[in-house]
């Protein structure tokens, strides 16, 4: 074998066993195979520099991309050119470049939404539209595409729990929202798939791994339902498909619950329709439960007026909720249940609804099944408490109670017991209905304690609560009122008979008793006093009240006599023109109602309430009228022939004074016809 020399340049031969350069300057094998390797070319490292990855390589390839996707075309930044440099240097920088791709190019939403070019949307929208003039579809695709393509921020996560609820939309400017609802409003029959667009959208962004950000998205879907939320609740049943789908990604489906839930902040009823529909069937899954009860919570926090979800809860979706926040044990965290249980009042007002009257019967036979001896204490307690409300408010709800008692003996008889220790505290107009069904109830344990069965202990239980409910009910407290009325009857007739079998007061035994007592000297002292002052305030009446009233009279005469001749010319001119005007106003509703082409019916009616109108003026108020003005001349004529022509205080006192002794001569003539009646119906008994 020949070899040349790296010194020479002349040939050699080399003989068997010999390494060539083995006396080269005492180096050892390696340095041969080295020199070796450099006379053959071959290197272990190649020190040319390589090409070098640029952001506009990156940009340029997605910018092909988003050219098909949105119909624009976006010129590439301008290359930087770079000094080469060693390949760490290079590996630094296309990690940083990987991490600045992922992260976005804006620090934040906010810088993103304040760089965003509003005019240049706005010239790509019009670009679209004139290109795509007849699929707003694509219009709203490529604002879709743009917003998201420019608004690329940090990451966050699904739900974005740390921000407000209508985050990212809040952040956008009043141009940029003009912009977006004008779109919307120019392709509302394409809305309800741009929604759908933009949700699965979203859910494809998540498979990838360095996946953008969905701020675009998560914008466009809160502008939507913000105005027509009726859009995510429109078919639930695809969405909660979906959801169950992709139950093994949560970031999938607290994006798919956070898209739909941004109805029920524009709507409590589509909101409740979410979350009933979507949220509850999942809330047992340890992902999802604490942003469904979030959800929730902000819900009914956000519409305090629970009027308007009325009718969107009923037994079919309250009883699950019951179960899940009193029941121990179950899949939620004690944190989340202690939360449910504090929105549990909310969502019973929710289900019973405005008119609990008629619907709590339906509620009934769920609450007593539920209502074991074995169930914890708290549940029971709520339990029992329902179950007085329904039989309080609903009526049907003790028939219902009466059906299901045979078969429900251990929950009766907690019921049972629960009602004789509140049964004071029940409305008494419940007394009665609820004192038949138990009375039914005492006939149905004595048939079964008859027949015998294994539940005799239950049947003695409710037994014996049922005799003392019926104690209850039969010895409740005396009617005080009709009590007292009949004592005062009775001490009035006695008084009566007294003063006539002994032919005087101070003989009867009334007076001999209260002689003796010393009732009668102190009661004859205070009448004395009692009459003096009397007296005394007469005599001051008689001195003062006539000088005061004539000059009351001489001051206010005037007023008077002017006041009541303007009154009166002012009901001559009602009642000289009322007629006409009414009749005008007919003549208008009915040339307004030919103008207006309303219905026949509507005609009719305006026609009969103009008729109806000038009837009860010329059959009501027109004779009332002269009655009250007869009345007065007949008052006038009367005062004048009693007091002879000249009206004084002294005549007026005098008449008063008359008509206050008819008055009381009247009211002994009753009061004694009403002693002969009592003493009557004494005396028969």
């Amino acid at each position: 074998m020949a070899a040349k020399t790296a010194a020479g340049g002349r040939w050699e031969v080399v003989k068997k066993g010999r390494r060539p350069g083995a006396g080269g300057g005492g180096r050892g094998g390696g340095g041969d195979r080295r020199a070796l390797g450099e006379a053959n070319g071959v290197w272990k490292y190649d020190l040319t520099p390589p090409i070098q990855t640029t952001s506009t390589l990156y940009e340029l390839g997605f910018e092909r991309i988003m050219k098909k996707q949105n119909k624009e075309q976006v010129p590439p930044p301008a290359v930087e050119p770079k000094k080469p440099g060693n390949k760490k240097q290079t590996k630094k920088e296309a990690t940083l470049t990987n991490q600045n791709q992922k992260q976005g190019r804006f620090r934040s939403l906010e810088e993103a939404l304040k760089a965003l070019d509003v005019a240049a949307l706005q010239k790509e929208l019009d670009k679209s539209q004139s290109v795509f003039s007849g699929n707003p579809s694509v219009w709203l695709k490529d604002l879709a595409s743009y917003l998201n393509y420019k608004l690329q921020a940090p990451l966050s996560e699904p739900t974005l729990s740390q921000h407000t609820h209508d985050y990212p939309y809040s952040l956008v400017s009043r141009e940029l929202r003009g912009t977006i609802r004008g779109l919307l409003a120019k392709a509302v029959g394409s809305l309800e798939l741009f929604f759908d667009h933009c949700l699965f959208t979203m859910l494809q962004e998540l498979d990838k791994t360095p996946g953008e950000s969905l701020h675009g998205y998560r914008i466009c879907i809160q502008a939507i339902l913000q105005d027509k939320p009726k859009i995510a609740t429109m078919n639930l049943g695809k969405f909660l498909e979906l959801l169950r789908s992709h139950q093994n990604r949560p970031a999938k489906c607290l994006t798919i619950m956070w898209a739909l839930g941004q109805a029920g902040f524009a709507s409590l009823t589509e909101g409740l329709k979410v979350w009933l529909g979507i949220m509850l069937p999942v809330l047992g899954i340890k992902s999802l439960s604490p942003f469904a009860i979030a959800y929730l919570d902000r819900l009914l926090l956000m519409h305090p007026n629970l009027t308007k979800g009325f009718g969107m809860i009923g037994p079919k979706d309250f009883f699950p909720l019951l179960d899940f926040a009193y029941m121990p044990n179950n899949s939620l965290t004690p944190s989340l249940q202690e939360q449910l249980c504090q929105l549990y009042p909310r969502l019973k007002v929710l289900a019973f609804g405005a008119k609990p009257e008629s619907t709590l019967h339906t509620y009934f036979p769920s609450f007593l099944s539920r209502a074991t001896p074995s169930c914890p204490s708290e549940m029971k307690k709520e339990l029992l408490s329902s179950l007085t409300e329904c039989l309080t408010v609903d009526p049907l709800s003790a028939s219902v109670w009466r059906q299901l008692y045979p078969k429900h003996l251990s929950q009766s008889s907690l019921l049972l017991e629960h009602l004789l220790r509140s049964w004071e505290r029940l409305p008494k107009k419940t007394w009665k209905p609820l004192q038949e069904t138990i009375q039914s109830f005492k006939l149905t344990n004595q048939e079964l304690l008859r027949k015998g069965s294994c539940n005799d202990q239950d049947v003695a239980t409710c037994d014996k609560a049922c005799k003392g409910l019926l104690q209850q009910a039969w010895g409740y407290r005396l009617p005080w009122t009709q009590l007292l009325l009949l004592m005062l009857i009775f001490a009035i007739g006695f008084l009566c008979h007294d003063f006539r079998s002994h032919s005087s007061f101070q003989a009867s035994l009334s007076g001999q008793l209260l002689q003796s007592s010393g009732f009668l000297p102190a009661g004859q002292q205070a009448c004395a006093k009692l009459y003096s002052y009397s007296l005394q305030g007469y005599s001051w009446l008689v001195e003062t009240l006539p000088a005061w009233g004539s000059h009351l009279l001489t001051v206010v005469r005037p007023s008077l006599q002017l006041a009541w001749a303007h009154l009166s010319a002012t009901v001559s001119f009602l009642s000289a023109h009322c007629a006409s005007h009414l009749a005008s106003l007919r003549d208008s509703l009915t040339s307004l109602s030919q103008r207006l082409q309303l219905p026949d019916a509507m005609n009719q009616l305006l026609c009969s309430l103009g008729e109806l109108l000038l009837l009860l003026y010329q059959n009501v108020l027109l004779p009332l009228w002269h009655m009250l003005l007869e009345a007065l001349a007949r008052a006038q004529q009367h005062c004048h022939e009693v007091c002879r022509g000249e009206v004084t205080w002294n005549c007026m006192k005098t008449q008063f004074s008359e008509a206050a002794h008819w008055t009381w001569l009247c009211l002994q003539d009753i009061t004694v016809a009403f002693l002969d009646w009592a003493l009557a119906m004494i005396s028969q008994q």
